[in-house]
């Protein structure tokens, strides 16, 4: 079945699902790299990569259960949900923000020119599958 990419309602909607799962993924990636950025360790940058993408997914998840929370869904549910439903989305945003980080700083390293190119690149990767997704299946993330 051929998906229409015209569906202005679908764009907005999968537009304001991707911020949310953006908002959770940069809280604790970008939590991560600034903890990392600000101690002394011996840490190597995949490695803190690596924990801010894992990090980074736990957030985005726990955002995602507390919205589907709010929305009158069980926990089961919710977590269900927020599992199954954003996680290859929230994977391809963690690793298109960590990439932009490495490839702008040599490194896991924030700085105040970064983060918005990293969110950007973060938002703008997924969201075309998400929207793929409420068009052909028409489900979402929330």
């Amino acid at each position: 079945m051929a998906i229409s990419w015209k569906n202005k309602s679908n764009w907005i909607k999968s537009a304001h699902n991707t911020k949310w799962c953006l908002i959770g993924c940069a809280i604790g990636d970008f939590g991560t790299i600034a903890y990392f950025q600000n101690i002394e360790h011996d840490w190597s940058v995949l490695s803190v990569m690596a924990l801010a993408m894992v990090n980074g997914l736990l957030t985005s998840i726990l955002l995602e259960t507390i919205i589907l929370l709010r929305a009158k869904f069980d926990f089961k549910d919710a977590l269900k949900t927020a599992l199954g439903m954003s996680f290859i989305s929230m994977i391809a945003m963690e690793l298109a923000m960590n990439i932009t980080d490495y490839a702008l700083t040599g490194g896991a390293i924030l700085t105040w020119w970064v983060i918005p190119i990293a969110l950007f690149v973060g938002f703008i990767t997924p969201w075309p599958y998400n929207y793929w997704r409420l068009e052909k299946f028409k489900k979402s993330c929330h």
